[in-house]
């Protein structure tokens, strides 16, 4: 079991981790919201692939305290979502995917320092920094489903909310409309919690791309 434990730590410690990660947030962000849109079952596939990503951040790190605190987070987020799909009548989902925003942080924050744990840049690095940034994306989404599940109201404009996971397929839209400060304007926040999440996905929109590319630009230079 140890052995196979460290085998699958030193896959995810390794920079071709970066292109798998890569390819399970393109999935999550723009081909299961489609899926969703058509099909019933993208419900139970988006959950198992957002479990999956989260998974994946318990082996993402050396840290003993960083791999303790994403393995509680992900159980307890893996045990509210059996008991909300299990045929019983109790149901957690704000403290579901309040859980899901805090295993979010912690797998950004590991993927930052897995980003910039030396002096190495190069193709998957880049790729590392994308991971990141569609990482926020899928938070901004999850801290929406928090917003109206709790108060009742988030968005409005062209889109009906169920107060269901079947509205991922809206704020992961508006999520990424915020965050690439594109802002069509065919939906919008209406509450004041919303808006001010929109506004703090905007501005973390425009900072990351300079910070991070300024940081590797600084790390290309110093190794020159």
């Amino acid at each position: 079991m140890r052995k196979l434990i460290r085998t699958f730590q030193s896959y995810w410690l390794a920079d071709a981790s970066f292109v798998t990660l890569l390819i399970m947030l393109i999935a999550a962000v723009f081909v299961l919201p489609v899926i969703m849109e058509i099909s019933g079952r993208g419900v139970l596939l988006f959950n198992i692939l957002l479990l999956s990503v989260f998974f994946s951040g318990i082996f993402s790190t050396r840290s003993v305290g960083l791999m303790s605190v994403s393995a509680i987070l992900f159980s307890i987020h893996l045990a509210l979502r059996l008991i909300r799909f299990g045929e019983n009548p109790y149901s957690f989902f704000v403290l579901e995917n309040m859980i899901g925003i805090a295993n979010a942080l912690v797998f950004i924050f590991i993927n930052l320092r897995l980003l910039f744990r030396d002096e190495i840049v190069n193709a998957y690095r880049i790729v590392g920094a994308v991971n990141v940034y569609l990482l926020l994306a899928l938070m901004g989404a999850l801290s929406l489903e928090v917003i109206h599940a709790a108060t009742g109201v988030s968005l409005g404009g062209n889109v009906v909310l169920s107060g269901k996971d079947d509205d991922y397929v809206h704020f992961i839209y508006f999520s990424l409309a915020s965050l690439t400060t594109v802002g069509y304007g065919d939906i919008f926040a209406v509450s004041t919690p919303a808006r001010m999440l929109a506004t703090f996905l905007s501005t973390l929109g425009v900072l990351f791309p300079a910070i991070v590319i300024a940081r590797l630009v600084g790390l290309a230079s110093s190794r020159n």
